[in-house]
């Protein structure tokens, strides 16, 4: 069977093993260059639409969890989306969440057989796929992974930067986050302030039941969601109480908003 697939690890040894390994499982396989980080393998993956995505789970600039997510946001459409198989080192709380998931991993160092199970998944996937069940099979692996919110303790007040101020704003207040660089927006009824904070680690800190990560960069109060709506194209996007800015919603977190 033809296809193409990309490998992302940030370890060339251990991406020259996989791609040796992949070769000789399957002929008709065709390699791109390995991208060495998230970034290059987000980058690689839009330019050459492959078949097959193998993302390493932790990489620098993006992990590979972050990788996939970043391209379910960014795809277009002109080609379905490729089936993703996450790579890992060995980790229970991993290897569980996984066998929860929808394809499959691969775990480190690479077993020929092992590997030989998987490419036999994909080759089944890739003959009944279309872009709605690759799609769906990386919500139901990025779910798995992505952490959970814990109870108690959260977040009451933001301290945030405006100028050379420190402004202390409710929670209730924040209309939505936004990532920048090394920064957080902190979007507010009162106006915007910056934080230093990773989007990951404040999400972690905020209630669940008012605050939803609804893209790769952006977490929204739910208090302040009028509703949702899909473009001509399929996009979903929230309209906001008293605001003209739409918020786009990624494909892996739109199953929240179903019932809008």
């Amino acid at each position: 069977m033809n296809a193409s697939a990309l490998i992302a690890e940030d370890e060339p040894i251990l991406a020259a093993v996989l791609a040796r390994t992949l070769a000789g499982l399957w002929p008709g396989l065709t390699l791109l260059p390995a991208a060495p980080n998230g970034l290059a393998a987000v980058d690689a993956a839009l330019a050459h639409r492959p078949d097959v995505l193998f993302l390493d789970i932790r990489m620098p600039g993006l992990s590979g969890l972050e990788a996939a997510q970043e391209l379910a946001e960014r795809w277009d459409g002109a080609k379905p989306f490729p089936i993703v198989v996450f790579v890992t080192a060995y980790d229970d709380y991993a290897v569980q969440a996984f066998e929860q998931a929808a394809l499959d991993y691969v775990l480190k160092p690479v077993s020929a057989a092992r590997l030989e199970r998987t490419v036999t998944r994909v080759q089944e996937q890739l003959r009944a796929r279309d872009g709605d069940t690759a799609m769906a099979a990386l919500v139901a692996q990025v779910r798995a992974l992505l952490p959970d919110a814990q109870g108690g303790g959260h977040l009451t007040t933001i301290r945030a930067a405006v100028g050379a101020m420190v402004r202390l704003i409710p929670v209730q207040d924040v209309v939505y986050f936004q990532a920048l660089d090394k920064y957080v927006n902190v979007v507010g009824t009162e106006g915007d302030a910056l934080i230093r904070l990773p989007l990951k680690e404040l999400l972690a800190q905020l209630d669940p039941q008012q605050f939803l990560q609804v893209s790769r960069g952006t977490i929204v109060n739910l208090r302040h969601v009028a509703g949702a709506c899909r473009d001509d194209a399929g996009k979903l996007a929230l309209h906001l109480r008293g605001r003209a800015e739409r918020l786009r919603v990624s494909p892996l977190f739109a199953h929240l908003f179903r019932q809008m």
